[in-house]
């Protein structure tokens, strides 16, 4: 009977042992703080990518999405481990200065100027800068998001080529909020507004907004990964934030990325770049 026992201990941690769960399933590792943009929330995106991170490398991601000009002012200040952003232009201050390090190249998207279908203003199919000026012109509601996040930034490097200065103005308001609830926002009170295609997308059925322009080159939509400097601040997750850079570029991910969306809207949300000239 004690040998039975024995014998039946021992099968038991034989198989434990080389079972696929612990074989497959790495240890926790710590958690990783990711700051990024509310789209890469908004779309549902980071809700199929992180689990699959985590799984894979045993890091608990903290995801903070507060809009590229807060995500990068996190990471300035080693508030955060990586970061995911879409502002070319502000991301690359950091990357010159060496606090953001590995710096590559996700994904795209493009920016969409959406607004009621009765279209007030008259932009539709004009470039940005010429359906701001109408917006203008005519006086007619405009939400910004009033954020400092890349949507804002784009927003208002295209007034800025419009010549026009908004702030101020009855017709134009800030949100001050992520971009899914700017665009409720603006369909409540019918304006116009600057969104990425793909929060726009995943928001569509809760909301009475038109594409009324698109196609500009300047709309591009450009999505970054980037790790913050250990030399900078030495207690970030070194480690953590490399592996994500690298998940995120990786392949299988990069393939994940440009399926998100096909399913369920017809069109993709995002679209791979890793390993493309930046």
């Amino acid at each position: 009977m004690q040998r039975w026992i024995l014998a039946f201990t021992t099968v038991l941690m034989l198989a434990f042992a080389v079972s696929p769960a612990s074989a497959q399933t790495p240890a926790f590792k710590g958690d990783l703080i990711l700051a990024t943009t509310t789209s890469t929330a908004d779309t549902g995106l980071l809700d199929v990518l992180i689990p699959i991170f985590e799984k894979k490398t045993g890091y608990r991601v903290k995801t903070v999405a507060v809009g590229t000009g807060q995500s990068l002012t996190m990471g300035e200040k080693g508030e955060a481990d990586v970061l995911l952003t879409h502002a070319p232009e502000a991301e690359k201050k950091l990357v010159d200065s060496g606090v953001a390090v590995n710096y590559q190249l996700v994904m795209h998207n493009d920016f969409v100027i959406v607004g009621p279908s009765s279209d007030p203003a008259g932009i539709k199919g004009l470039p940005s800068a010429d359906a701001f000026r109408a917006i203008s012109a005519k006086q007619v509601l405009f939400v910004s998001r009033g954020d400092d996040s890349g949507t804002n930034k784009k927003e208002l490097s295209i007034w800025k080529k419009a010549e026009i200065i908004p702030g101020g103005s009855k017709w134009y308001q800030e949100s001050g909020q992520g971009m899914g609830a700017t665009l409720l926002i603006a369909s409540d009170k019918q304006g116009y507004t600057l969104t990425d295609r793909g929060t726009y997308l995943a928001q569509a059925k809760n909301i009475k907004l038109a594409i009324l322009c698109e196609g500009d080159k300047s709309l591009l939509n450009i999505y970054h990964v980037m790790e913050i400097s250990p030399e900078k601040f030495s207690k970030v997750n070194s480690a953590g934030a490399k592996a994500f850079v690298e998940f995120m570029v990786e392949p299988g991910t990069q393939k994940i990325i440009g399926e998100f969306g096909k399913e369920k809207f017809g069109q993709p949300l995002f679209f791979p770049d890793a390993g493309k000239p930046m």
